[in-house]
């Protein structure tokens, strides 16, 4: 996954959660920025957002982008520079070396570790990692020598940098290759939603404890088009680590991203994480007004929270924005029969590991041993960076758990299915409380009939049987943060070795080149229709929520991440058809001889493919929720796919989806769903419509609705945006 940051902070994700002794943060341009700012007040002559202060102000061309008295937000599309990349995986990298630059345009880096998994603990499993994973990481770091980019352990989970004002997109490779090769990139402008905190958190509520009660309002697509802005009172008495959990976990309702103001906090964060010279810099253009919002800003929607009067919640299983308060939590599992024996709490990653987090549940482990309490189920910790498991180590708390809890300590792997629990998958269903995980359905251990649960890392450690009085955490360690193993740290923006090869074993299982995808258009695409997309078969109708999990499933399968041939078995494995209720099958009306009509759904495509038949996918509600895994954009479209229609999409999705050459369209009419089956052919006839051609031969016309921008068509016909790219 990639994600691009736009950033009055110049703090990427990667570094909120670590910092080394070396300098990683160049200078903040706000002075250029405020110049740029000041021509978009010209322009608009209206009191912005602090969403709109960040993203205008990186416009390429603020003239050409706006004019006064338009709307802009939810119609304009923007022309973007952004200030970095972060990036988890080898897509991006595969895409940008074939784009033949010699180094990438802004500073990148480059966060591996969610190949690690959790099996016996920190240490062993990262040494296990180290092996089975080897020639992708060196995949990995002979890239980041070769173009200049910084070679990162830790997670990099975008949405966190909010918590320190940093505008934090999540984008597709194909995204990102847009900055790395600075290229202009592009945007719809999102809608804003004002989130107004008063008061302040007290008793057992936390920080997670916000957001979960968001989802519970939003759900998991009512921030779609929208960035979250939280602003009033309340928003002071929050930490800054407190802050970017609850701007991580805004992704879960579908949000573009999410973003606090320059608070106290931020400042104190900073300065313990020896970037006072960014606090410096941060505090003179907040007093100047660039890090919040105007007095008279508007939102698009406003909603208000009282933080005093907030309790702990529980969300889930498997839908992130089913909320339930805990006082509440006990009556809901007995009114839907759920399983009421929890089999293992997990805590702590990219999301839940601050020092505040791990501090107030060390709290609780102090009063269970004083009370002579044994937590009664596994307890896993992930600390989310070097720094804070070093912390951790040096300061007792890793030795005060141990003592309390049958403790785990590991690395991210139970966030993204890479928990190995030993058992079969889908051999028992079972309760899982985690405050581990964003998404929740077959992640944390890959089992389908897993009941997991998102909580605060306090009300996790409460249900591991540890009841007591509510604890109290430190904000920031006395001492300072402990840097652990230094050997982890990159070396801050580096210089390309362009002497470096990349080699990639023509043998490997693991990685394989990216070929450029065909253009669907022109004498050597086969399609005799012009600008029209070919005549397209329906390979099945994906019923019910089909987030990027379910296009293309985690745990196991991500050890393919660099080979598209062998992660494309994975399509749409846990989809279920609509028209047959079943998981995993679809109907071949065309079958061959020896061929079953009725096999799985990427066996299909498959034959689809090798019979040169393109085809399309009829899908529901915010189709592509969840993380912004781009395989589930490439791997339908290497097998042939050109057309995805839905009822609606997930943003980051639907982006990626353009990206690599499939059109995106949804329906006019969202009954016209059910009208259209597996074996169908769809044919797109222009200023739009689908023409549909049943297996009993009726025809009918069916509306639908795109999103393209002027530059998103160059990418469909060029057959991908990589392509638009190398053309130009």
């Amino acid at each position: 996954m990639l994600r691009t940051v736009f950033s009055l902070s110049r703090t990427a994700r990667s570094r909120l959660f670590s910092s080394s002794t070396r300098s990683n943060a160049l200078p903040i341009p706000y002075a250029e920025l405020n110049a740029k700012l000041e021509l978009v007040r010209s322009i608009l002559q209206r009191p912005l957002t602090l969403t709109e202060k960040i993203l205008y102000s990186h416009l390429y061309n603020p003239d050409a982008c706006l004019s006064r008295g338009s709307r802009v937000r939810g119609e304009t599309y923007l022309q973007l520079k952004p200030q970095r990349v972060a990036m988890q995986d080898a897509s991006a990298q595969l895409q940008f070396i074939s784009s033949n630059l010699d180094r990438v345009a802004v500073p990148t880096s480059i966060h591996c570790d969610h190949l690690i998994q959790a099996v016996e603990g920190a240490e062993q499993d990262l040494a296990k990692s180290i092996v089975s994973n080897k020639e992708v990481f060196d995949f990995l770091e002979s890239a980041a020598k070769k173009y200049g980019i910084e070679f990162w352990g830790p997670d990099s989970h975008t949405p966190n940098a909010g918590g320190l004002g940093l505008l934090a997109i999540g984008v597709g490779g194909a995204d990102a290759v847009d900055a790395l090769t600075g290229t202009p990139w592009e945007l719809q402008a999102p809608r804003v939603l004002g989130i107004k905190l008063s008061g302040h958190l007290s008793g057992w509520a936390t920080p997670k404890d916000v957001i979960l009660h968001i989802a519970s309002q939003l759900t998991v697509k009512g921030g779609t088009g929208y960035v979250i802005e939280y602003f009033g009172p309340g928003v002071e008495s929050l930490s800054c680590t407190g802050a970017a959990t609850i701007c991580n976990n805004g992704a879960e309702v579908g949000a573009t991203t999410s973003i606090f103001p320059y608070t106290n906090a931020m400042e104190r964060y900073l300065k313990a994480t020896r970037r006072t010279s960014l606090a410096k810099e941060a505090a003179e253009a907040a007093a100047n007004g660039q890090l919040t919002a105007d007095n008279d800003a508007e939102y698009d929607k406003v909603l208000e929270i009282n933080l005093s009067n907030l309790e702990p919640y529980l969300n889930g299983p498997f839908t992130p924005d089913l909320g339930t308060p805990l006082s509440k939590f006990a009556h809901t599992v007995l009114e839907n029969s759920w399983t009421p024996e929890i089999s293992a709490c997990l805590i702590g990653s990219c999301t839940n590991s601050s020092y505040e987090d791990m501090t107030s549940v060390e709290h609780l482990a102090q009063q269970a041993r004083a009370a002579g309490l044994k937590a009664k189920v596994p307890f896993l910790v992930t600390p989310g960076s070097e720094q804070i498991r070093a912390t951790m180590e040096r300061d007792g708390l890793i030795q005060s758990l141990e003592s309390a809890t049958p403790t785990l300590i590991c690395y991210s792997g139970p966030c993204i299915g890479q928990w190995d629990r030993g058992e079969s998958k889908g051999s028992r269903a079972s309760t899982c409380s985690a405050s581990i995980a964003d998404r929740i359905y077959l992640r944390n251990d890959g089992n389908v009939k897993t009941l997991n649960f998102l909580a605060s890392p306090t009300t996790v450690t409460q249900l591991t049987g540890i009841r007591l009085v509510p604890p109290t955490g430190q904000e920031l360690p006395s001492a300072g943060f402990s840097l652990g193993r230094e050997d982890l740290y990159p070396v801050p923006f580096p210089e390309p070795q362009p002497d470096i090869q990349v080699v990639i074993d023509p043998s490997s299982q693991r990685l394989e080149p990216l070929e450029p995808f065909e253009s669907h258009f022109g004498p050597t695409s086969g399609n005799d229709r012009g600008f029209e997309l070919p005549a397209l078969k329906v390979l099945l109708r994906v019923g019910g929520k089909c987030t990027t999990d379910t296009i293309s499933a985690a745990g196991p399968w991500l050890r393919y991440k660099g080979h598209l041939t062998n992660i494309s078995e994975n399509t749409l494995i846990t989809a279920i058809n609509d028209e047959l209720g079943e998981m995993n099958i679809t109907v071949d009306h065309d079958a061959q001889s020896g061929e079953p009509s009725r096999d799985t759904i990427p066996a299909v495509a498959k034959r689809f493919k090798s019979r040169n038949v393109p085809w399309a996918l009829v899908v529901g509600e915010n189709y592509g929720e969840g993380s912004a895994r781009e395989h589930a954009a490439l791997q339908p479209r290497f097998y042939g796919c050109k057309l995805i229609v839905s009822q609606s999409f997930a943003r980051i999705h639907e982006t990626n989806l353009k990206k690599q050459g499939v059109l995106p369209v949804t329906f006019a009419n969202k009954d016209d769903y059910k009208r259209i089956g597996a074996g169908d052919i769809l044919e797109t006839i222009a200023k739009i419509a689908l023409q549909v051609t049943k297996q009993n031969g009726e025809r009918f016309t069916v509306p639908v609705l795109h999103t393209l921008s002027k530059d998103q068509i160059s990418w469909l016909r060029a057959g991908s945006a990589l392509n638009a790219i190398r053309q130009s």
